[in-house]
């Protein structure tokens, strides 16, 4: 995966290795990776926008991850903000396959940036509202602030979450808080499965070669250009042309094969959060279209 930076520089790798899926392997090396396996052209309209659109307004700094500030469509302005990330990049450590962390207490800060990538202010948790690895791999934390009181205090909005599914060939940008950098690429396509290690993702976004995403990117968002919503939110890439192994996902499609795309990297789908936000920005994972994971 994008490790946590901690991890990056330590080289820490996951707590426990899966067994592969006993299926055929295609491996797909660096240079044929140059070569998407999804056609996914960019139009110059979208091009244009992704110019104009994304800035890092609304991200944020973890101590060792990305992140950024989030909102529903029907967030209000007295709601507790919320914070998205990776689960991976949980203060508590990787949680276990299988595991959801609901409501638990934290005072984790992180550093909220303004467009130009500054530094304008610090956010503070009041708990870890969400986090997983199952299915996904996020964590939402609600913090002491609600959106209205960080708008008046910095002159900062929420990044919105798209409420449905992405599409193959649309422009993105991801933009590290962390690094205070930006990787612009497109959606290739989608992996049905996305197995690390003990993990296994869902319908996995996939990059196409031009976000070479790095160690400190987990928990970025994943931006559309052209309408400037978080579709997903960033989190490994096949680091050594490895199959299945921790830092080398491989892609498992419905039939059980086996795909290694070295040097390609991934992010989870987030139009699925949405549902599961209710009054308040408390997380409900009995509402209605809501399918996270539940504990």
């Amino acid at each position: 995966m994008n490790k946590p930076l901690v991890g990056a520089l330590l080289s820490v790798l996951f707590l426990g290795a899966g067994v592969a899926p006993a299926a055929a392997t295609t491996v797909v090396g660096p240079a044929a990776a140059t070569e998407p396996a999804t056609t996914a052209a960019i139009s110059p309209a979208a091009a244009d926008a992704r110019a104009k659109a994304v800035t890092f307004a609304g991200t944020v700094a973890l101590s060792n991850c990305s992140g950024s500030v989030v909102r529903t469509p029907s967030s209000l302005p007295g709601d507790p903000a919320l914070v998205l990330s990776n689960g991976h990049c949980l203060e508590t450590g990787f949680p276990d396959p299988g595991e959801v962390v609901l409501n638990k207490s934290s005072t984790r800060t992180f550093t909220l940036l303004n467009a130009a990538g500054s530094g304008v202010g610090t956010l503070r948790a009041s708990k870890i509202a969400y986090g997983t690895m199952t299915d996904t791999d996020v964590s939402l934390y609600q913090l002491t602030r609600t959106y209205a009181q960080i708008e008046s205090s910095y002159g900062i909005k929420a990044l919105e979450l798209a409420a449905s599914h992405p599409v193959a060939g649309t422009a993105i940008t991801v933009a590290s808080g962390y690094w205070k950098r930006t990787y612009s690429c497109a959606i290739d396509g989608f992996a049905y499965r996305l197995k690390e290690g003990s993990w296994t993702w869902k319908d996995s976004v996939r990059y196409t070669s031009a976000c070479q995403t790095i160690g400190g990117t987990s928990g970025s968002p994943v931006i559309d250009d052209a309408t400037g919503k978080v579709v997903a939110v960033n989190n490994t890439g096949n680091e050594d042309g490895q199959r299945c192994t921790d830092n080398n996902p491989c892609e498992v499609d419905e039939k059980g094969t086996v795909t290694v795309r070295q040097g390609i990297n991934y992010a989870q789908q987030t139009y699925g959060i949405v549902p599961c936000i209710g009054t308040g920005s408390q997380i409900d994972l009995n509402r209605s279209g809501c399918a996270l994971p539940k504990p």
